[in-house]
């Protein structure tokens, strides 16, 4: 099957303008992103940056990746991702956010795999939500699932809510935002010229879906990614990225020594 992972990125962001070339330990956003795509790339699965702005182009371009210019006018990541796939035939297309520059390529090759295995389902990726992230944080969609984990709802609100002031035993579960669709689903979802009315409440996207009656599979990911949408995002992304850094010296070191020794 031909797999096309779509990775959009727009330049405007009222929280966080400028937000794809913003640097992390000195390499842009958008590139971090595509550094963990890349590691999938193979003769089957493409990938390719949608943008709408000459600055974001001119990047992903001058470090030799394939990037397209999109219009303007997307409400959303996903309708982006469906103008990319009316010019791109593909089998399934993987819409992975460009502002994740701690994504998984396994946890992509999950949502790969996933949406192969339920070709009649939209696929999306969630986790728990962690010990260091706060259930009233609204910049983190949180999910409720049925049995057949599928989606019933997703909030910025703490949901599921009880009566209750602590429930200790419940996990509380998060949106991990790698989609999964066919041509035919993305058209459905661009037939729509404007966000719907939960969509554009919510401020979730995935939400447009729902809303229309259309079925989807929620995959259980192993993220250890945060989603930057705040300058305090941007610094925490910033201090795991300089740990990670220090770490590898040190690997890299031990095993000089190592066969230094030899």
């Amino acid at each position: 099957m031909k797999i096309l992972i779509v990775i959009p990125a727009r330049l405007k962001s009222s929280r966080l303008p400028g937000k794809p070339l913003k640097k992390i330990q000195g390499r842009e956003m958008i590139l971090r992103v595509l550094d963990a795509c890349k590691i999938l790339q193979s003769k089957d699965i493409k990938i390719v940056v949608a943008t709408d702005h000459k600055k974001i182009f001119n990047i992903v371009k001058f470090f030799g990746f394939r990037v397209l210019m999109t219009s303007k006018k997307c409400a959303t990541g996903t309708d982006r991702v469906g103008e990319v796939a009316k010019k791109n035939k593909a089998d399934i297309y993987i819409n992975v956010q460009g502002d994740e520059p701690l994504i998984n390529s396994n946890d992509i090759k999950k949502i790969i795999d996933a949406k192969k295995k339920f070709q009649n389902h939209i696929i999306c990726g969630y986790s728990n939500l962690r010990d260091d992230e706060r259930l009233a944080n609204n910049h983190i969609p949180k999910v409720v699932l049925n049995e057949k984990s599928e989606l019933l709802y997703i909030s910025r609100s703490p949901i599921p809510g009880s009566k209750e002031k602590k429930n200790k035993n419940h996990k509380f579960l998060k949106q991990v935002c790698i989609y999964g669709f066919n041509r035919n689903e993305l058209d459905l979802f661009c037939k729509f010229k404007k966000k719907t009315y939960l969509e554009r409440y919510e401020d979730i996207e995935i939400l447009r879906y729902l809303e229309i009656g259309k079925k989807i599979k929620m995959v259980k990911l192993n993220s250890r990614s945060y989603a930057v949408d705040t300058y305090d995002d941007l610094k925490k992304i910033e201090r795991i990225f300089k740990k990670l850094k220090k770490k590898m010296i040190y690997l890299i070191k031990d095993y000089k020594f190592f066969f230094k020794i030899e």
